[in-house]
């Protein structure tokens, strides 16, 4: 199914190593419920890098763009959990994008997810988003793909968190993303050389320097799996 609400946060950043097996225990055991309790997140999924470096991509879905600067979530990000407070410093190069959803087809959870990070050149956005959205409607169906959702950030207006000071570094953020999403890296990997590969970018409109990623599932879950709902079948 298409992503869950019309907006997203689409994260980015480094995880040293020997981080990574704390980091994952406080991500999936205490961090995803958490920010699942924080009325309009509706999903979480994390993935980390399909070749074994440090990068991590998170993806959380969310009812509406106004989510990311209401009170309830403000309140979270500046009173952070001890065990938050120590893990943060440790996000590295972090990218933090505030999005609306532009597009969304097929599903929004599978193995692999490539993202890419990109910006129009000056007066051919509209050129390039009409062909990124043509390009969603049809990744999808694709052997090998099951999902393209296409994102664009706008910074809602809140003053810096207790988070981001933990952190101690300015988060970036990617102007617009496209996250498709696979059951095969092999795909990915050749859509990278075909659809989204440089000169296809750029005649498209594209700005230089977009940043692409291929990533593999660790966690995903639902608002419903955290608030203790059960199917009927388990009832």
């Amino acid at each position: 199914m298409p992503l869950c609400g019309t907006a997203a946060l689409a994260m980015w950043w480094d995880m040293a190593p020997e981080m990574k097996a704390e980091f994952e225990d406080w991500h999936s055991h205490e961090h995803f419920p958490e920010r699942l309790g924080v009325p309009g997140f509706r999903r979480a999924s994390r993935w980390t890098s399909a070749t074994g470096g440090e990068g991590v991509f998170v993806m959380y879905e969310l009812s509406s763009h106004a989510v990311l600067s209401s009170q309830a979530y403000a309140s979270h990000l500046n009173s952070p959990t001890p065990w938050s407070t120590k893990m943060m410093p440790h996000h590295r190069n972090m990218v933090r994008s505030q999005c609306h959803v532009l597009a969304s087809a097929g599903s929004a959870v599978a193995r692999h997810a490539l993202t890419l990070r990109l910006s129009p050149r000056p007066g051919r956005e509209d050129d390039m988003l009409a062909w990124l959205r043509t390009l969603c409607d049809g990744l999808a169906q694709r052997p090998g793909l099951v999902g393209a959702h296409l994102l664009r950030h706008q910074t809602p207006d809140m003053p810096e968190t207790t988070e981001q000071r933990i952190r101690n570094s300015a988060d970036r953020f990617a102007d617009r993303v496209l996250v498709v999403l696979g059951y095969g890296s092999a795909a990915l990997e050749q859509l990278l050389q075909t659809d989204l590969a440089d000169a296809a970018l750029r005649h498209a409109g594209a700005a230089d320097g977009a940043v692409s990623g291929i990533y593999t599932l660790s966690h995903s879950a639902s608002v419903e799996e955290f608030a203790g709902e059960r199917s009927p079948a388990l009832a």
